[in-house]
């Protein structure tokens, strides 16, 4: 039943059926999270936005063993230099064809600044300034998006937006931004 409403949702969202199926999130475990500083959780039900970002490594990764240090990186990265309580996104969707917990869902991020108390970050590792992410990586996100409305994390009228809508960043990159600009929910 449960995968019956994801699937429906998924063709409301898409209005293509063929590859809605639900997407497994690997937990922060899987990639060796450390342990956040503090988590604030976000009040007031479902989030109104989905912001999309790209990690900007130049050469991604296409294994899981790759994928996982690079998100490892990020964690540091995020924790350390930027001061952060934790990484910044709620779900990292990676090259090794998996969508991995960050944040998660319910939590909130440190990505878009003014935005972060009502969003779900997502980020495709690799840049994407001149090419796509691969066409399992996309569905991913879609999937993932979706599993957010239907699971009553994200709303069902929500906006979907490119980290350079929020600031002056070149994020997700180019070719991810024209792509999710063909994306239902997207907005200007």
């Amino acid at each position: 039943m449960a995968l019956n409403k994801i699937l429906l949702q998924c063709i409301a969202l898409f209005a293509v059926a063929s590859y809605c199926i639900g997407v497994t999130i690997q937990p922060r475990s899987a990639w060796g999270a450390a342990p956040p500083k503090w988590n604030t959780k976000i009040r007031g039900g479902p989030v109104q936005y989905v912001i999309i970002h790209h990690s900007d490594n130049p050469n991604g990764c296409s294994d899981s063993a790759r994928c996982q240090q690079l998100i490892r990186n990020i964690q540091s990265d995020h924790k350390g230099r930027r001061g952060f309580s934790d990484i910044g996104y709620n779900f990292i969707v990676a090259g090794d064809g998996k969508v991995y917990e960050g944040r998660g869902f319910g939590n909130q991020g440190s990505h878009a600044p003014r935005y972060n108390d009502k969003s779900i970050g997502i980020v495709f590792i690799g840049n994407f300034e001149n090419q796509l992410p691969s066409s399992t990586m996309l569905n991913n996100a879609k999937e993932l998006i979706a599993q957010a409305v239907s699971s009553g994390y994200l709303k069902s009228d929500y906006t979907l937006w490119g980290h350079r809508q929020t600031k002056s960043t070149a994020c997700p990159g180019t070719a991810l931004f024209n792509e999710i600009k063909t994306w239902p929910h997207w907005s200007s």
